[in-house]
């Protein structure tokens, strides 16, 4: 490069003889002056650290800019000392080695930074480079000289090295810390952090929160390590969700006060407005700011091309204009950042407000409200419909400013072109018209779609629930089946809504096309303007910027609608029935009662439409400290008492007095994920004497020393891996602990062993209990002797009342149930007639026997079959770390097999991009050609245009495509995945885990992934032609284009390190969230029982804080990205506006500058679209991510194995062999059968017995192979069974398991899922079991309903549906396991002589608690720490001083302990 005759390559000394500030050459020489003193002064402190020996500053090790740079730096020297060697003999040489030097130094000072006072020089010094040597350049041009191309190489690297400058300054890259440091600072910070972090925006300064700075420290910590939960601070209060809900409470309550019944206002829409409004309407003023600064953008660009038009050009008109500017794009950055940021801010309070509103009217819910609203359903309210609700500020902002920045492009066009602007109207008015039918449409679509989810969703739910049913019923395929067929309805519906939305896309880009081809052929026909450069592209900058709006008013349509249906949801929910109560939670609290409990006069009714109440005349008094107990048959209304004492029961007449703190332990156990310890505190503090007081008379000391951590061993979901026995009693020591002054125990002893609930009884009940007042409901007739007084109950009412002995003479009902336990006892006695002389008197007096006593202290000792795993059951949910990168992208697009499809695409996208370009550089160079008049132009533009709409509907409808098959693929695969899985993974693995990859996840992948993955390969492609034609028109924007986007490339890393991982906690966080809420919902009665409501809404508090904490920083590290990259591709703007002012009149015509800058002015846009999308395709993937987790979990053994079938009429026999069985429910972890060694002989009846948690439920999971077995075999009919499939074992036994289960539906469905028997089969099992008569009284006969988990029906009930289930498969192998446990002891005595009589032939197995149901079997087997202690004849091993005699004479001793010698007589005389 020469400036006026001398070459700058010369040692630039000479220029100083005769100085001129203003000339080039003594520029470059004060640069070099200055080259030369920042080297000294660094090789001197460079020298000076050496001689002193500091440490080097911060780690050794570099990243890879700081090489790059270096190493750009080593060439360049080499470079100039090469050409000074060639041009040694000239006078230049010297200027080449010095600038040699200059750059060595740059290489070294980018390696050598010892202390941080070189640190801080080196900055400056590079600093100072990059703007001198910008200076420079920048004068050169405006002096309109050339510049050579090693120059402006040297130019770039010297951006290299201000963007090093940056780094060591902390702005885009983490302080480096010394590992020691790291060792000995990391766990007391993070230790602090749970408790004292709080969000740095409470104390951000004006400056940072305009720039988002305050997030710095949390990326800078995202940038050194994977972010962890505890990393993540707080929200500040005005965020948190208490303070979002009371403001909504009071909105509510005071429009519930204004609202009539008959006003169909959606009161929960409206509380939101009156709630959030204040800040929403700032936020509209950035949104409108942000609007008027985006239709600026075509006037500028008219302004520019009409300046490059003028033979000479006032540079400073030129830079008035870049002003303008450049001002209204840094406006419209921060405007469109904080409107952003406020929205999904006030979005999640919204969000937060109505999670909590949800949650707070699911404590409060009644009844009858709680049938019409499943647990599924209420989850569903909160991750769908409430998430929904938190996009809708987004989405509302969104359509009011693309609705004003429409009618300003109108203002903008017609201020352009005049009355040519007016044809142009009937087309954008005809696309504005087909939005309203394509919004109905989709508007149907998706509700049916959301309708088809909520009810696939509420079935997934419920069949998790009810796993372990479904396998050992092996009706896999039957529920596998219909979760498909529930979501091919909802695929149907997401079809529709996908391909409507790719014609929507084709309306979008064919809209701008047809419209601009109509104005310009209005500017021809009124010849209103010109068809110039300034009119053409300031029009189709105009129509770009009306595109938008146009394509975002039916999608923001579509998201309100969404939104509209999911208010109308939540309105309906808000609004249902409630408890009617005085406190609260549904009962009259009076503490200076006389009586502890008051029922005058009392009606209750479930059901409404039900022709009669449940219970009927109930009048109660019960005194302070009596034990009352409530018997009588299935179905007599016991537990609905209970009920009616709660306040959970709807009262028709009658008034309900409680006098004081209620304790309750359901029928069906109740236990919350967590520990053995939370489940017994639940939310008290630490008592350790009354703790371990409950803990020990609930018998629970020598299970929880078993535990492998002790009473901190977690529980599963719903109390999966404990034993009913062990699920009951930890119920009861809850309840003990929790030391109310009123008991309410629905039916507590029915799951464990004789033994067990005779010490439960004597020393739960009437020891740690005697200063309570308990109302027991049991079936157990021997402990109703010891109590005050005992309430007989039939059909609902309560028919009897007194004393043991006081209703042994009044007969009738009680005296049935009496008789029933009676002829049981009299059965004990023969048998015992029939032992020797030592066994009778050993069973006349066991409490004088030593063997006795010791087994009774053994009967404390259970094993945990479960618990003694090395690891808790429940671990942390596993969630991937670390970078994303394109391969989880192709993943995606491999697992479902569409790589063609997306090459398609792409192929489409190309072809699309091509014609668009060619259609601008058409209109951009036209005008040169001479013989082009306007109708050639128009046609030829017109013809490229829509060409170019064609190939983006083939894109939009292969990417649709692409999605679907996706959707469908990871779904099925889910799905089977699911089906196939272990028992045990079912047991460790919460429900919500399951339930939100079947939810919210699977929602991503089937909308948000295919938009975004094709979105982020569009418009990658669609930025690198921006470029190309910036470039090809003014190619010295690659100065600054190359360095932003570098930057760009790297600040995008740099957040995506802390965004990924934020948002991978958020989908663990979620989780939490959703399991709470099921939990309460399957838990209301025993939480409001506890008086309990406000410790769970306090902890749902949290949990939504820290879902929304996690959600909030996402958020704002998405804005604080967004707009650094703003800025850099901003400056890439501002440098092509700058370069087409400063470059020589005439040098590019004017519709080249047109070209450029309507370019340049999407490039902004594009770029941070890219980025967003970009963001969110790395967010999104990680829902498949998730979901592939699960699909990649171990299957159990195949359902059929062709190689290994049996017989069809197999099992003929009935017989079982047991071989050396051992059994661990983990490898390493301890066995828990071990070495069974037996034969059940074919039609025998099998008795199991043993204490609670023998082993005895994991030998029938054993046979059912729901957990294989570790070593041994198990044969049938000599046909091993663990080589065969699972469906054809499975179908051939038949089983009544401990927690009888039915599925919402009908009661024929309940009673034969498959539909294989006839109506009258069904009646004659109905019969058998004891129902006919209750279900012949229902208006709807079979098809009767059957509510979520059979809640309609009482448990005794449900047990009688599944002994139907198996009277109507009649296999040769029967299992019973503890299937009479909850019946009273009549009509299991009715059923035992059915199973008897139906089953004759075949191998009945019954596992049992109570004696009586065994004492008739052919063989007894006795479980004891899993181990077989004994198996024989019942007649022997009564006959000796046996296992099995000794658990015989503890029910004996109970039963006779407990039954007065006057009734005893009674009842021998009669």
């Amino acid at each position: 490069m020469t400036y006026f005759g001398i070459d700058i390559a010369d040692f630039s000394w000479t220029c100083l003889r005769d100085f001129d500030f203003t000339s080039l050459c003594s520029q470059t020489s004060i640069i070099d002056i200055l080259k030369l003193l920042f080297m000294g002064v660094f090789y001197t402190s460079l020298l000076i650290s050496l001689i002193k020996g500091s440490s080097a500053c911060g780690s050794n090790r570099k990243n890879w800019v700081f090489l790059v740079v270096s190493i750009c730096c080593a060439l360049i020297s080499v470079a100039h000392f090469s050409k000074g060697l060639r041009l040694r003999n000239q006078q230049s040489w010297l200027g080449c080695i010095f600038r040699a030097f200059v750059w060595l130094s740059f290489t070294v000072s980018l390696h050598v930074q010892r202390n941080k006072w070189i640190k801080i020089l080196n900055t400056i010094w590079w600093t100072s480079s990059c703007v001198l040597a910008s200076a420079l350049n920048i004068e050169i041009m405006f002096k309109e000289y050339t510049i050579e191309l090693f120059e402006i190489l040297q130019w770039l690297v010297h951006f290299l090295l201000l963007f090093c400058s940056f780094q060591n300054l902390g702005y885009f890259v983490t302080s480096q810390t010394k590992p020691e440091d790291t060792a000995s600072l990391s766990e007391p910070l993070i230790a602090q952090k749970v408790e004292t972090t709080q969000t740095q925006l409470g104390r951000a300064t004006l400056l940072s929160k305009l720039t988002f700075s305050w997030v710095n420290s949390l990326l800078r910590l995202g940038y050194s390590k994977p972010l962890g939960l505890v990393d993540i601070p707080f929200l500040l209060p005005e965020d948190e969700a208490n303070l979002a809900y009371q403001a909504f409470m009071h909105a509510w309550e005071s429009l519930v006060r204004e609202t009539s019944n008959n006003n169909s206002k959606n009161l929960v829409l409206w509380s939101v407005a009156r709630t959030f409004y204040k800040e929403n309407i700032l936020i509209a003023l950035y949104a409108l700011l942000r609007s008027i600064c985006l239709i600026i953008s075509p006037l500028i660009l008219y302004a520019f091309v009409n300046y490059t038009n003028t033979t000479e050009g006032d540079l400073k008109q030129g830079f008035s204009i870049l002003g303008v500017m450049v001002l209204s794009k840094v406006v419209e950055s921060l405007c469109q950042r904080h409107c952003g940021f406020g929205s999904r801010r006030s979005g999640m309070k919204i969000r937060s407000a109505l999670m909590v509103a949800v949650y707070q009217k699911l404590l409060k819910l009644s009844s009858s409200a709680r049938t019409r609203h499943s647990t599924g359903e209420v989850v569903n309210y909160i991750a769908v419909d409430a998430y929904r609700l938190g996009e809708f500020p987004w989405w509302f902002h969104i359509a009011w400013t693309s609705a004003v920045q429409l009618v300003l492009s109108i203002i903008v066009l017609f201020s352009i072109v005049g009355a040519g602007a007016l044809p142009g109207l009937v087309p954008l008015l005809i696309c504005g018209l087909l939005n309203v039918p394509f919004a109905k449409i989709i508007h149907s679509c998706q509700s049916q779609f959301m309708m088809a989810q909520d009810e696939r969703l509420r079935s997934t739910s419920e069949i998790l629930n009810s796993m372990k049913i479904i396998k050992l019923q092996s009706w896999e395929d039957k529920f596998k089946n219909l979760v498909l067929s529930l979501r091919a309805k909802e695929f149907k519906w997401l079809t529709k809504i996908q391909i409507i939305k790719a014609s929507g896309s084709f309306l979008y880009w064919i809209n701008p096309v047809v419209v601009s081809t109509v104005v310009f052929l209005g500017c021809a026909l009124f010849k209103s303007v010109p068809l110039n450069a300034e009119t053409i592209f300031t029009v189709i900058a105009t129509l770009r910027m009306m595109a938008e709006p146009v394509r975002m008013i039916p999608e923001a349509l579509s998201i309100m609608i969404q939104v509209k249906v999911s208010f109308d949801r939540l309105n309906t929910f808000l609004l249902d029935e409630e408890l009617t109560t005085v406190n609260g939670y549904g009962r009259n609290i009076k503490q200076s009662s006389v009586n502890a409990v008051e029922i005058q006069e009392g009606n209750f009714i479930w059901d409404h439409e039900s022709v009669s109440p449940t219970l009927r005349e109930v009048k109660l008094e019960i005194k302070w400290g009596q034990k009352i107990a409530v018997c009588g048959p299935v179905g007599a209304g016991k537990s609905s008492l209970l009920y009616a004492v709660l306040g959970e029961i709807p009262k028709i007449s009658g008034t309900v007095h409680v006098g004081g703190t209620i304790a309750y332990v359901s029928q069906t156990s109740w236990i919350q994920s967590g520990t053995v310890r939370d489940n017994i505190l639940f939310g008290k503090p630490m008592n350790k004497t009354r703790y371990e007081n409950a803990i020990k008379v609930c018998a629970l000391e020598m299970d929880i020393n078993d535990f492998s951590h002790g009473d901190l061993t977690e529980i599963g979901q719903r109390g999966i891996n404990m034993s009913g026995g062990q699920r009951q009693r930890i119920q009861l020591a809850r309840a003990v602990y929790n030391d109310a002054d009123i008991y309410l125990l629905d039916d507590p002893f029915s799951a464990v062993d004789a033994q067990t609930a005779a010490i439960l009884f004597h020393d739960c009940v009437m020891t740690a209990l005697r200063e309570k007042t308990v109302i027991l409901v049991t079936h157990q007739v021997e402990f109703l002797t010891e109590v005050d007084t005992i309430l007989v109950m039939e059909d609902g009412k309560v028919t009897q009342s007194g004393s043991y002995e006081d209703l042994q003479s009044a007969g009738t009902a009680f005296e049935q149930l009496v008789s029933a336990h009676k002829a049981a006892l009299t059965g004990l006695d023969k048998k015992y007639e029939n032992s020797s002389d030592s066994g009778i008197e050993f069973l006349v007096h066991p409490e004088e026997s030593q063997s006795f006593n010791l087994t009774k202290s053994q009967s404390e000792q259970v094993i945990s079959t479960k618990g003694q795993l090395g690891a808790q059951l429940t671990q942390e949910e596993e969630k991937v770390t670390g970078d994303v990168g394109w391969k989880q992208f192709w993943e995606y697009i491999s697992f479902s097999r569409s790589s063609f499809l997306f090459c398609l695409t792409m192929l489409a996208e190309f072809a699309f991009m091509a014609l668009q370009t060619a259609s601008s550089y058409w209109l951009a160079l036209a005008f040169e050609i001479p013989k082009v008049t306007s109708g050639i132009l128009i046609g030829v533009y017109a013809s490229f245009s829509f060409l170019s709409a064609i190939f983006i509907y083939i894109r939009s409808f292969l990417a649709a495509h692409l999605g679907l098959k996706a959707s469908e693929v990871f779904f099925s695969s889910f799905t089977s995945a699911i089906f196939n899985a272990p028992m045990l993974f079912f047991d460790s693995t919460p429900v919500g885990r399951i339930l939100t990859r079947a939810s919210s996840d699977l929602s991503i992948l089937d909308i948000d992934i295919p938009y975004s993955l094709t979105m982020v390969s569009f418009i990658a492609a669609e930025i690198l032609v921006t470029i190309c034609v910036i470039v090809s028109i003014t190619w010295q924007v690659l100065i600054v284009a190359v360095p932003a986007t570098v930057a760009s490339i790297y600040i995008q890393g740099y957040y995506q390190a802390s965004s990924r991982e934020l948002m991978r906690i958020n989908g663990t966080t979620k989780a939490p969230v959703m399991n709470f809420a099921a939990e309460t919902s399957l838990g209301v009665v025993t939480i409001r029982a506890f008086n309990m409501v406000n410790r769970f809404f306090n902890n749902y508090l949290k949990l939504v804080d820290m879902d929304a904490a996690v959600f909030f920083h996402a958020n704002v590290a998405t804005e604080w990205s967004i707009l650094r990259i703003e800025i850099l591709q901003n400056l890439t703007v501002f440098t092509a506006a700058a370069l087409l002012i400063l470059l020589p009149r005439g040098s590019v015509s004017s519709g080249l500058v047109g070209l450029s800058l309507s370019y340049a002015l999407t490039l902004k846009e594009s770029q941070v679209f890219w980025s967003r999308m970009y963001s969110m395709l790395s967010d999104h993937i990680i829902s498949a991510e998730r979901i592939k987790q699960f699909i990649h979990i171990p299957s159990e053994p195949p359902a059929i194995v062709e190689d290994n079938r049996p017989s069809s009429s197999w099992p003929s026999k009935g017989r079982i062999d047991l071989r050396a069985l051992e059994i661990r429910y983990r490898p390493n972890a301890q066995l828990v059968l071990k070495g069974i060694n037996c034969t059940f002989l074919e039609g025998s009846r099998v008795g199991v017995v043993g204490r609670t948690g023998s082993g005895k439920t994991t030998l029938i999971s054993a046979l059912f192979r729901l957990v294989e077995p570790s070593r041994g075999d198990i044969l049938i009919d000599g046909i091993n069974i663990c080589l065969m499939g699972l469906k054809d074992l499975r179908t051939k036994l038949s089983i009544i398991p401990q927690e009888p289960t039915l599925f919402k539906g009908s009661i024929r469905t309940n009673l034969d899922p498959l539909g294989f028997y006839e109506d009258d089969e069904i009646w004659k099992a109905l019969e058998k079991c004891q129902l006919k008569d209750t279900v012949g009284k229902l208006p709807g006969l079979l098809d009767s309903s059957v509510s979520d988990e059979g809640g309609n029906w009482s448990l005794g009930q449900r047990q009688l549906f599944c002994l139907g289930r198996v009277l109507l498969k009649r296999n040769r192998i029967l299992v019973l396991d503890e299937a009479t446990a909850s019946i009273d002891s009549a009509t299991d005595a009715i059923l035992q002589q059915v199973i008897r009589q139906e089953f004759a032939e075949c191998t009945v197995i019954t596992v049992a608690h109570r004696v009586p149901t065994v004492i008739d079997s052919d063989m007894v087997m006795v479980l004891s720490y899993g181990k077989l202690v004994e198996y024989d004849e019942p007649s022997k091993l009564m006959g000796t001083n046996s296992w099995f005699s000794n658990l015989v004479a503890e029910y004996w001793s109970s039963c006779r302990k407990n039954s007065s010698p006057i009734s005893i007589m009674k009842m021998e005389c009669k």
